[in-house]
């Protein structure tokens, strides 16, 4: 029954705990102590509304690899604190193989990208190398775990 209501709350989280419970075939009140439940152990963690990045004048998406210079802890900690302030950087994942971190980057386009690498990126603490790919196409994106 969780599961059930974690994906339709993935897709829609404006339902009301009504709407959810008649598609789930609960009553209203224990469709919401279910999801309060689940609000409080960490499993739903917020609700949030999903832009068009096209719409809102960021259609361009660059994913940036970044090796470090070294692995030591204040290295990598200032680095994840830095990158974290960086508006246009939408996900940052330390990677284990060829490089240190894995960057999603939204941007107006090229030119953007490019100020965003020399005023942002470059001067990220102990960067060696950086990579970017842009994205030509999504061709999926989700936003829902499977569950």
């Amino acid at each position: 029954m969780d599961a059930r209501l974690l994906r339709l709350v993935q897709r829609d989280a404006s339902l009301s705990a009504a709407e959810l419970a008649e598609k789930v075939h609960l009553s209203p009140s224990a469709c919401h102590r279910r999801l309060q439940r689940m609000r409080q152990i960490g499993i739903v963690q917020g609700h949030v509304a999903l832009l068009d990045a096209r719409r809102v004048g960021r259609p361009t998406t660059v994913f940036v690899e970044i090796s470090l210079s070294t692995q030591a802890d204040e290295v990598l900690d200032a680095f994840e604190a830095a990158v974290a302030r960086i508006p246009d950087v939408m996900e940052c994942h330390l990677m284990t193989g060829a490089y240190d971190y894995l960057l999603k980057v939204v941007a107006r386009d090229s030119e953007d990208f490019a100020t965003i690498h020399r005023r942002h990126l470059a001067r990220l603490p102990g960067v060696a190398k950086l990579q970017s790919s842009f994205a030509l196409k999504t061709v999926f994106k989700t936003t829902a775990l499977p569950v």
